[in-house]
């Protein structure tokens, strides 16, 4: 995907539309970490925090999932 790097007051920028922003799971205010890889003139944007869930929530996604997936986890077992 090809951007241009535009004018934000005294610096410049890239401008993230929506669909960019819900792919790479980001919102506005999130912090990221941008590299700079020297032999490649390469950047890459990355999350700054990896998104954890609690126990619950996780137990809550097994339990869909083993829901919907019955008939194949008891084929498994």
């Amino acid at each position: 995907m090809i951007k241009t790097i535009t004018r934000v007051g005294n610096s410049q920028g890239i401008i993230f539309d929506n669909a960019i922003m819900e792919l790479a799971r980001l919102k506005v205010g999130d912090e990221v970490n941008v590299e700079i890889h020297p032999n490649s003139g390469a950047i890459t944007i990355m999350p700054s925090k990896v998104a954890v869930i609690g126990p619950e929530k996780a137990g809550a996604a097994a339990k869909r999932l083993i829901g919907r997936n019955s008939e194949l986890f008891r084929r498994l077992s």
